[in-house]
């Protein structure tokens, strides 16, 4: 499945299907922390936003969005520059068909190309081992991916009347360099990286 996916930079036109994608996540999980979903004007405001300075990439199948997955600044002071936050979200159908690892493959891609040297990912984790409404999913298939853990926040989050822990993994991005090359905002590389789709 994954080869007949396009992946390609999104648009604020695009926040509608991203939105179906994202709203029941909100809704129905604790995969995110938001209590209730974002409007459609919040959500394109939220990629119009991102893609000023970071990628934000959606899975495009026959037509029709089935994944999305962009990176933000870790940390908005200056010296951060060089650290990204991640985050993905997948339609159900396409679960457990590798898009999730091709989507993370773009995304490095891109930041690699913006001189980005690490990729974060914050991610919600349960604190009883049968929460109907979290897994340990994510923290195991960004385990696969090559992230490891650097923190572990307990009973940092409150929805659905039970406490989450969230877990900060990270992954190396690109070549280590000292001093680093100059950020390149996303706007920059954007051509070169998806020459006919910018």
């Amino acid at each position: 499945m994954p080869d007949s996916v396009l992946i390609r930079p999104a648009s604020p036109a695009d926040a509608p299907a991203m939105l179906a994608i994202y709203a029941p996540y909100v809704r129905n999980t604790a995969v995110s922390f938001e209590l209730e979903p974002p409007s459609q004007e919040e959500f394109a405001g939220r990629v119009t936003h991102t893609l000023a300075r970071f990628p934000w990439l959606a899975a495009v199948r026959n037509g029709e969005i089935v994944g999305y997955c962009y990176a933000s600044p870790f940390h908005p002071r200056a010296a951060y520059a060089w650290a990204a936050e991640s985050s993905l979200y997948l339609a159900p159908q396409v679960h457990g068909q590798g898009l999730g690892a091709r989507l993370y493959a773009e995304l490095a891609r891109c930041l690699e190309a913006q001189h980005v040297q690490s990729l974060n990912a914050c991610i919600a984790c349960p604190r009883e081992r049968d929460d109907p409404f979290l897994t340990p999913a994510s923290l195991r298939f960004h385990r696969a991916l090559g992230f490891s853990a650097w923190g572990h926040a307990k009973r940092c989050a409150f929805k659905f009347g039970r406490w989450y822990d969230m877990v900060w993994m990270e992954k190396p991005v690109g070549r280590p360099a000292t001093p680093p090359l100059p950020f390149r905002p996303f706007p920059q590389v954007r051509e070169s990286l998806f020459p006919g789709r910018a």
